[in-house]
């Protein structure tokens, strides 16, 4: 593998120079990731990068490498890759063309608008969460089988051929897994009644050797698609689930279908910006915010400064106050896309804004908010060697998604039913309010934040990024961009540089801890904005591609997890 290191780049002058109001780290470490002249793969795990590369260097594309990769991280990466969730995929090929693939999962057809509600219509805990009955209809497997179709290039035994051989091998067991299997392991028994093969034994250094999914993607290998969906795999799927006690049929999975999109695509600077539409809230929100910040010069104003933030996190209140209200399944609500979206619309949402003080969240429109998506997702960018480029994010929603977990098959279920709605206008197990826009319906899909996005300069690739993290998907994606076109850091810089978020209600500004300097915080409060650096230690794990001036990649994997790029 041919791989050139660059010498690092000085940070631009106004972020070295604003020391009162930047954070800690703003003098981010004077480092690149990953550079590579023709393709690379930046993933959640090692391993999966390095299978998707090996992929590419068989004369793949990158959708063949997404196939590859989305079931490497299946295996390596149980916490949210998989077989039982679903996902996103944004693209751009080589001539230019961009689309969108929604796979995200679907209510079964006996779903109904108040099926999380006892008999007073007060929600049930847990019921949307853990469990049976929190499982919405896989979508993936129907993702990457349809990408690949129609624009793949290898066959599916040659793409799976290696995640097979590690399932089969082994994943080696890191800390950080390692932490995880003991914090839920307690969980894992309650819910399947006895221990799983993911369990609080498990050490880092440990091999962990998953056969049952080993021989589950030997069917898919063999048989394709319909496996999943139809075959032998659909009917232990349907039989599990059922035998639980579960809602979804044969019927279910025969019907799912995933669907192609036009993406979000708007201007910022000399920037084309191309992100999910809906269901995903990700590229309308990263729409309204960034063309609602546009005419602020951020870069004047400095990275992480205190105007910055001021900006920023105005902007996303009112992004998410439209969220919360109008966004769901366009298959099922009118979405007034063309009016969020619009600079006039959009220029007016920021009227009423001041650096003298926050604008109070009931001030706001619209009084119900957006409904709780769990943090536990994860990304990968590809870029091909023949100049496609693609953006995926995928989830089971909660860690480990319900916790069931397919003891013949080999893979977690998702809890995705827990991103509707369960009552409108009133709050859910986490104190959030969500609308009826994103209320539950059969075969309807629930509303996300995943926010895969492509990025073009001048006609041309630039960018490819993602992360997970729940509500705070769009604003990491967000302030990586900016890191990257307004403040000159690097993609490695952009994406370990910390984050802040804001999502209108609840009404304050998370910052990840020990990160942002104290005076900058003291600073926000005394203008009237409250703080919360316990909600999230950590806001994203994005992971990014940017194609650099002289054609090469640079890779950026996130330092917050066990993130890595590979390529050639």
């Amino acid at each position: 593998m041919k791989q050139l290191y660059i010498l690092p780049i000085l940070l631009v002058c106004c972020i070295l120079s604003c020391k009162t109001e930047t954070n800690k780290t703003d003098a981010v470490t004077n480092k690149q990731g990953l550079i590579t002249e023709k393709a690379m793969v930046v993933s959640a795990r090692a391993e999966a990068s390095k299978i998707g590369v090996s992929i590419l260097k068989q004369g793949g594309n990158a959708f063949d490498a997404m196939m590859a990769t989305e079931m490497a991280l299946a295996v390596s990466y149980p916490f949210a890759g998989n077989l039982g969730g679903g996902g996103f995929l944004v693209y751009r090929l080589a001539d230019g063309s961009k689309g969108a693939l929604d796979y995200r999962e679907k209510a079964p057809l006996e779903a109904t608008k108040d099926m999380y509600l006892d008999t007073n219509g007060n929600i049930i805990k847990d019921k949307s969460t853990i469990g049976h009955m929190a499982v919405g209809i896989p979508g993936t497997i129907a993702g990457i089988f349809e990408a690949q179709k129609r624009f793949g290039k290898l066959e599916t035994k040659t793409i799976l051929k290696p995640v097979i051989a590690l399932a089969k091998k082994g994943i080696v067991i890191t800390k950080n897994q390692e932490k995880r299997f003991k914090k839920y392991d307690s969980l894992f028994r309650a819910v399947n009644k006895k221990e799983i093969l993911y369990n609080n034994s498990l050490k880092a250094g440990d091999t962990v050797i998953n056969k049952a999914l080993a021989k589950t993607l030997e069917r898919i290998a063999q048989n394709g698609r319909k496996e999943f969906y139809e075959g032998e795999t659909a009917k232990i799927l349907v039989n599990y689930l059922q035998n639980k006690g579960a809602i979804i049929t044969a019927k279910d999975l025969e019907k799912y279908e995933a669907k192609w999109r036009t993406p979000v695509t708007f201007q910022y600077d000399d920037l084309t910006i191309s992100g999910m539409p809906p269901p995903s809230s990700g590229g309308v929100c990263l729409n309204q915010i960034m063309t609602m910040i546009e005419p602020f010069n951020l870069k004047e104003l400095g990275h992480n400064s205190l105007k910055t933030i001021q900006v920023i996190v105005e902007a996303e209140k009112r992004a998410y106050a439209d969220r919360s209200f109008y966004l769901g399944d366009p298959d099922f609500v009118d979405i007034p896309l063309q009016t969020l979206t619009s600079k006039a619309y959009l220029k007016n949402r920021m009227d009423n804004f001041s650096f003298n003080l926050p604008t109070p969240a009931d001030s706001l429109s619209h009084g119900n908010t957006l409904e709780y998506e769990s943090e536990e997702t994860t990304h990968y960018s590809i870029v091909d060697q023949f100049g496609n480029a693609i953006a995926v994010t995928t989830t089971l929603n909660g860690a480990y998604g319900s916790k069931l977990y397919v003891e013949e098959l080999g893979f977690f279920l998702n809890n995705e039913m827990d991103d509707f709605s369960s009552k409108p206008g009133e709050p859910n197990y986490f104190g959030l309010i969500g609308a009826e826009a994103n209320s539950i319906a059969p075969e309807k899909r629930m509303l996300s934040s995943m926010t895969p996005t492509i990025v073009e300069k001048n006609g041309e690739f630039y960018m490819s990024v993602g992360t997970p993290g729940g509500s705070t998907i769009i604003t990491s994606v967000l302030q990586t961009i900016l890191n990257v076109h307004e403040f000159g850091l690097s993609m490695q810089q952009a994406v370990d540089a910390p984050r802040f978020h804001n999502q209108w209600l609840p009404d304050e500004i998370r910052m990840e801890p020990n990160s942002f300097n104290s005076t900058l915080i003291e600073d926000l409060k005394s203008i009237g904005y409250n703080i919360n650096i316990e909600r999230s230690p950590i806001i994203g794990k994005v992971d990014g591609i940017l194609k650099l001036d002289n054609g090469t990649l640079e890779g950026g994997a996130d330092k917050r997890g066990d993130d890595t790029a590979d390529g050639f």
